[in-house]
């Protein structure tokens, strides 16, 4: 890092946890020390907060902000929860168990780790962000979610109740040879829906590329605001993804999910209504429910 020179550099291996986290652009002297202190800290980065990021690079915390606006996020919280979730993924399984510790209240930690991770959400992502998510899939031909392990469950809910509103969509997490018959079938007015944290699923984000170049519409949920799926979505959404364990939260990309369906509802308000209708009558019809 050349900070004396006021010009963000990254040539060494050091700074590999960090991906294209951090582009390469001028920086004044003080916020390249910033950068410094970010890029051999990954830890400290990842958990600090803004104060101490503030001493430990002799500058002030307005510095720190304006830092972060200038490498392309919304302030300090986006950037270090950019910075914690290639921290995650750059330690083992095992490691992440052994970061997070002993929890006093599994329940209550759990809990308010998730208060935060919505909070850092709703802080993430501008009105307009998900409204053009939202045109999108108000006015596609079709709609495919995908979603894998843990994260196949927010592409579950979508898929599921934006079918119970009329709209064409379907899920796929089956990865392997059934991705690649979702992706064949996209093309100019389909959207594909890829909710994809922690972790980059190869096959993933070959289907969110195979789509965009088929000229389908990608819609990207993630952790991650740099990196390829971003490069690939049309329409990115942040959300905070870690947990309490070993394991990363749904919870911010279930209410993300839930904010989308909401818009989808209201683009479409008489064939959501009516194609309800029709739901709940099947229900009674398949004898589904015990009332």
């Amino acid at each position: 890092m050349a900070g004396n020179a006021g010009v963000s550099t990254w040539e060494s291996t050091d700074y590999a946890w960090l991906g294209d986290a951090l582009p390469n652009i001028t920086l004044s002297k003080s916020q390249a020390r910033v950068v410094e202190v970010i890029a051999r800290n990954p830890q400290l980065s990842s958990y600090a907060d803004i104060a101490e990021i503030a001493q430990r690079s002799d500058v002030n915390n307005s510095t720190v902000v304006r830092t972060a606006q200038r490498l392309g996020y919304r302030g300090w919280p986006d950037l270090q929860r950019e910075l914690r979730s290639r921290y995650l993924v750059m330690i083992s399984t095992e490691d992440t168990l052994n970061e997070h510790g002993e929890h006093r209240s599994p329940l209550h930690d759990a809990l308010n780790h998730d208060i935060e991770n919505l909070r850092l959400t709703l802080d993430s992502n501008t009105p307009d962000d998900v409204e053009a998510a939202i045109a999108a899939l108000a006015t596609a031909k079709s709609i495919t979610v995908i979603g894998l392990g843990s994260f196949a469950g927010p592409a579950s809910v979508m898929a599921h109740l934006g079918s119970t509103m009329g709209y064409p969509i379907t899920l796929e997490n089956r990865a392997g040879v059934h991705f690649a018959s979702a992706a064949n079938n996209l093309g100019p007015g389909d959207v594909l829906v890829v909710i994809n944290m922690w972790r980059s699923v190869k096959q993933i984000i070959l289907t969110a590329e195979a789509a965009k170049e088929a000229g389908a519409t990608v819609v990207g949920i993630s952790d991650m605001r740099r990196g390829r799926l971003a490069a690939a979505a049309d329409h990115l959404l942040i959300v905070a993804s870690e947990g309490i364990s070993f394991f990363q939260s749904v919870t911010a990309a279930n209410s993300m999910v839930y904010g989308l369906l909401a818009g989808m509802e209201a683009a479409h308000p008489e064939r959501s209504r009516a194609a309800i209708r029709r739901t709940q009558q099947l229900w009674k019809d398949l004898d589904v429910y015990l009332d």
